[in-house]
């Protein structure tokens, strides 16, 4: 297989599968005569977007906004906090069961308090998108800054290296492919809280488009916004990746 065709095959089999099931969407909605209002055809999706493509870009870059600032916020307080459990054993012990905690309950459960306290703005929606991508970061942080090899370790105590030159030299340098691996997960998951806090109470956002076109019956929009919304995810996905394999350029080889 010539090498061009090498390169390209990442992005040309994910273009033809995506290619091949909308020809099968558009065969089952056209064969079995679905109704829009049921389940719309590509071609009625895209005339949707073509139709309110401005309002699309402008509700799904407040969405990413929301998400990008609750992604930094729940990623940051994650990383400290995960320092802070490997110099203090009590301070883990005293708020890593809380954690879980928040983890545990439903986003549904958390998103009309958080509207309620910080109000149906943007505020309340960063908070949800960060407390979203706030565990997977926690978790793998610690993982990363406690994997460590103990030869490692006494060969730096034993050259009088402070705890600092230590979490700067070993700790740091250590923890980022386990933090790059759970930021890109959390990426995703900071979307998904912003469009959540979205659903439950805002006047802007493409959660707050979904639920007005889905309130009106306008499915062909409401699948335009979930399109619009779900290729926003992946870009930002991609972002973080890209970040990461630039940052952690030496990952491969560990």
């Amino acid at each position: 297989m010539p090498e061009r065709t090498l390169k390209l095959k990442p992005i040309l089999v994910p273009v033809l599968t995506l290619v091949g099931l909308i020809l099968i969407w558009e065969f089952i909605v056209y064969a079995f005569g679905i109704e829009k209002i049921i389940l719309p055809a590509p071609h009625q999706i895209a005339k949707a977007f073509v139709s309110h493509w401005q309002e699309l870009f402008m509700q799904t870059g407040i969405t990413l906004f929301e998400s990008i600032m609750g992604f930094l916020l729940g990623g940051f307080v994650a990383y400290v906090l995960a320092v802070a459990f490997v110099y203090s054993e009590t301070t883990r012990m005293a708020v890593y069961p809380y954690a879980v905690a928040i983890k545990s309950t439903p986003l549904i459960a958390i998103a009309p308090l958080l509207v309620l306290w910080f109000g149906n703005g943007i505020l309340s929606k960063v908070v949800m998108s960060a407390l979203v991508a706030f565990f997977p970061v926690l978790v793998s942080a610690v993982d990363g800054l406690t994997a460590i090899n103990r030869e490692t370790l006494d060969l730096m105590r034993s050259l009088s290296a402070s705890r600092w030159q230590i979490f700067k030299i070993i700790r740091f340098p250590n923890s980022l492919p386990a933090l790059f691996s759970a930021l890109k997960i959390a990426s995703s998951l900071a979307v998904v809280g912003a469009v959540i806090g979205e659903f439950t109470g805002a006047t802007e956002g493409i959660g707050h488009l979904i639920t007005t076109s889905s309130y009106y019956l306008d499915t062909d929009l409401m699948f335009a916004a979930i399109l619009m919304i779900s290729a926003g995810g992946i870009a930002f996905f991609g972002l973080i990746s890209y970040i990461g394999d630039k940052i952690v350029f030496w990952k491969e080889n560990l």
